[in-house]
């Protein structure tokens, strides 16, 4: 049989084994694992976008002389749009825990700069406690985004929790 060549037609098709990375149990994550999303460089048209979803129309985000008058060197790109950007589903973690996800649980976050249209975000997720719960399995992970200067204009963390092997025991 060539590349090019079909299975045969008794194969069934399984898309949970159509994986994008071999997937990890709780038991199998590491604390300093870290999963990275593409850059995104943000546009006038994000903000845009993301006021017409949120509704949130303070001239901060969209007014350049009123930004100017306060402060700002440029309109401020709306920070809940900034927490977007730490997404697990925008890097592989949700890949890699695969099947044993339950629930993202909590997130908690500190904008620490500003965000205008132009700049490049670089956002990333490092686990940094991995604890059993009640029966399960609880992934804290620190998040940061970064701009094209490297400088932090978020940080925070999220918290999933995970189904744990069967047959793992707990000291809960």
């Amino acid at each position: 049989m060539t590349a090019l060549d079909l299975p045969p037609h008794d194969t069934a098709f399984d898309p949970l084994n159509f994986a994008i990375v071999q997937a990890k149990t709780f038991e199998e994550l590491v604390v300093g694992d870290v999963f990275r999303a593409p850059s995104r460089t943000l546009t006038d048209a994000h903000s845009s976008a993301f006021q017409t979803v949120s509704a949130d129309n303070h001239p901060v985000h969209y007014d350049a002389v009123w930004a100017a008058a306060h402060g700002h060197s440029a309109p401020v790109v709306h920070g809940l749009q900034v927490l977007a950007f730490t997404a697990p589903g925008a890097t592989l973690f949700p890949h890699v825990i695969g099947e044993v996800f339950i629930a993202f649980t909590g997130l908690s976050c500190e904008f620490t700069g500003e965000v205008h249209s132009g700049d490049t975000l670089y956002s990333q997720l490092v686990i940094s406690s991995l604890e059993e719960q009640a029966g399960n399995g609880v992934v804290t992970t620190a998040v940061t985004v970064h701009n094209q200067r490297g400088e932090i204009v978020l940080r925070g963390e999220h918290r999933y929790l995970l189904r744990l092997s069967p047959g793992t025991t707990t000291d809960s």
